[in-house]
């Protein structure tokens, strides 16, 4: 064969090797930023790969980038949903476009503002709404402008819009700056808050290794009401902060698992145990807690745990 013709044909199989798309694995989880969501994805890897033989890879993504994701086939499982935090997604894409399963088995949540013991005890707060008192306010003021901060949540959380809804309805947005800022520099000045006896204000939650971190304080509010809890998202409306209103404390949130419905076809045995998935409140929060605080890889972790929890995985997969 001539050299010309043998160059060719190496060219013309480059170009068909380079025109096969890489294998995509077999299950693609998408990852939120926050701690929780990150190691029940780890959790899920390995039980889906230790017993399944399944190639899985996980994926950073917004909430509505998970979802658009799982709807186009893109990615496959959403680890943590919180309800009613990502209503509008889940309307969407599991009631409307029947594109998504939601795993029953949700995990209780709670919501709200807290504030450290120490801050309690110096300022004398002790209900959300004492916010809108501006000398209440200035116990919060860093910055020298008057008015105070409070961390409300990560940009792209949607419970972050929700307590924009929240402080506009309570009236402290007028004396308080709201601060959107990634989750770990937010509890790093809670640590720091605490260490120097300072007075901090911030959004909480649980599941959550916070509460075993610091002595907290939740702030007194209104019970929820439905008929006082009307929360529009952005996404939904560009005008959502106007015609928004929840001057009342969070309703429980449960979160749910969300998985494509494409793979009851292309995966049955995964989309089988994501449905069957069952964790609690305190098993969620003891995970994150060995995560954030011991620093534990996160790899390394699930494997661990899931290894020491055979009985509750075997429920999973039977």
């Amino acid at each position: 064969m001539k050299l010309n013709k043998v160059l060719s044909s190496v060219a013309v199989a480059a170009v068909l090797v380079a025109a096969v798309p890489a294998q995509a694995a077999d299950v693609i989880i998408g990852v939120p930023n926050w701690p929780s969501v990150r190691v029940t994805a780890h959790v899920l890897k390995v039980v889906l790969e230790d017993n399944l033989g399944l190639e899985v890879e996980l994926q950073n993504g917004t909430n509505p980038v998970v979802f658009e994701a799982m709807d186009s086939g893109a990615m496959h499982v959403h680890p943590e949903v919180w309800l009613p935090n990502q209503a509008n997604l889940n309307n969407k894409f599991v009631n409307e476009k029947k594109t998504v399963r939601v795993n029953p088995n949700g995990v209780a949540g709670d919501q709200a503002m807290c504030v450290t013991k120490g801050t309690a005890e110096r300022t004398g707060i002790s209900e959300l709404s004492d916010l809108t008192n501006p000398d209440m306010a200035k116990n919060f003021d860093t910055d020298g402008d008057g008015k105070g901060e409070i961390w409300i949540g990560a940009a792209g959380w949607a419970s972050t819009n929700v307590e924009k809804i929240r402080a506009k309805s309570y009236g402290y947005s007028e004396t308080m700056n709201l601060k959107e800022i990634d989750e770990t520099l937010a509890l790093a000045e809670v640590d720091n808050a605490v260490a120097q006896k300072k007075d901090i204000v911030f959004f909480c939650y649980t599941p959550h290794h916070m509460f075993a971190l610091h002595d907290l304080v939740i702030l007194k509010e209104p019970k929820y009401e439905e008929a006082k809890w009307n929360v529009i998202q952005p996404t939904d409306d560009p005008e959502w902060l106007e015609k928004s209103d929840a001057g009342v404390a969070w309703n429980t949130a449960y979160l749910h698992i969300h998985y494509a419905a494409e793979l009851e076809e292309s995966q049955p045995g995964a989309a089988a145990v994501l449905a069957k998935v069952k964790l609690d409140t305190n098993t969620v929060s003891a995970m994150t807690y060995a995560l954030v605080v011991e620093k534990q890889d996160p790899e390394d972790f699930a494997k661990k745990w899931v290894s020491e929890n055979g009985t509750l995985v075997d429920s999973w997969l039977n």
